[in-house]
């Protein structure tokens, strides 16, 4: 158990300091009824337009995590609020069938999820995902998945039928080599061994699978970079990418507090590295930068990923780049008007 530790709220007018110790966290699931399900995409650094989160929050608790200012739009805090006060969107599979029979749409790729993870342990108990997949394969609606879930193979049946009907791409993060390693910066995650049985079970299935090295911690994790692409491409992947560590609002104060607790002698390397590679700051919020680095380290970085990439047998570009025009209405274009 782990004590409630949040930074102040920028959004709230008022913020109370506890007069004792925090009591330990336990779960809290709230209900959205939100009437649009799809999160339009305005950044430009960015491939797709839409995403999909059918939870707000992630129990996965891990402490790098880049949504966790989104929390606090809804009153929450960015730290173990969000760890354990999860938001999920019942209506998500109604939302989105309402989405593709409006004769607007015309079957753009979808990413699931663009904020948290889609195959969080809640999945295994209220099945939104799954739900929202079904919707998308009835109407061959290409997909794109980014998660750290084991569960998505309760799932090799619509994703088959995805990559089978429509356009389907998965990509399966895991930025660290050890097991041990990540289950202090990612506590509830599944083990580094059981997401490289995912990637290996989807491309068995002759799904196309990558790994995200997302983020790159620097004095954490870039020497782990060989080893991932390495046993990611031995089970299957045919692309990686890798991105920078953000820490943009208040994620800042939750991921210094974290790494001092867990890794004491190495936060003054984090933090002096990744100064080194935003400028002498700790954040770089401008779009096309956010993701990358700057400096003599990290050029050696991305040297390193590209050598690792090219020896462990990557091709020098993505498969299958163009997302097909797919999108169908069951009964025909004319089904939805009966």
């Amino acid at each position: 158990m782990r004590a409630i530790a949040n930074p102040p709220n920028p959004y709230e007018s008022q913020y109370r300091e506890l007069l004792e110790p925090a009591g330990p966290v336990r779960l809290e699931v709230y209900e959205d009824s939100t009437r649009e399900i799809l999160s339009r995409n305005e950044s430009p650094d960015l491939s797709f337009r839409w995403s999909l989160n059918p939870y707000r929050g992630c129990l996965h608790a891990c402490a790098y995590c880049y949504a966790r200012p989104s929390h606090e739009y809804w009153g929450f805090g960015a730290g173990t609020d969000f760890d354990s006060k999860i938001i999920i969107k019942k209506d998500a599979p109604l939302l989105l069938r309402r989405v593709f029979d409006r004769p607007s749409w015309r079957g753009e790729l979808i990413v699931f999820s663009g904020n948290t993870d889609c195959y969080q342990p809640l999945e295994a108990v209220y099945g939104l995902t799954r739900a929202c997949l079904a919707v998308c394969a009835d109407y061959r609606n290409p997909v794109g998945i980014i998660t750290k879930g084991a569960l998505i193979l309760r799932d090799l049946d619509l994703l088959e039928s995805l990559h089978r009907d429509a356009w389907l791409r998965v990509y399966v993060s895991i930025p660290f080599a050890s097991d041990a390693m990540a289950r202090k910066v990612e506590p509830y995650a599944p083990s580094v061994s059981k997401r490289f049985e995912v990637i290996r079970a989807l491309a068995n299935k002759g799904i196309v699978v990558g790994i995200s090295l997302a983020p790159i911690i620097p004095g954490l994790n870039e020497s782990d970079i060989p080893e991932l692409l390495e046993r990611a491409s031995m089970a299957g992947a045919s692309t990686a990418f890798a991105t920078l560590l953000r820490l943009s609002g208040s994620l800042e104060t939750v991921f210094l507090q974290r790494m001092g607790e867990l890794f004491p002698d190495r936060v003054g390397k984090i933090v002096n590295r990744l100064r080194d590679m935003r400028g002498g700051s700790l954040k770089e919020s401008e779009f096309f930068k956010r993701q990358v680095g700057t400096g003599t380290y990290w050029a050696v970085i991305e040297r390193l990923f590209e050598v690792a990439k090219r020896r462990a047998g990557f091709p020098d570009h993505d498969p299958d780049e163009a997302v097909p025009k797919t999108f169908r209405r069951p009964g025909g274009e004319q089904g939805c008007l009966f």
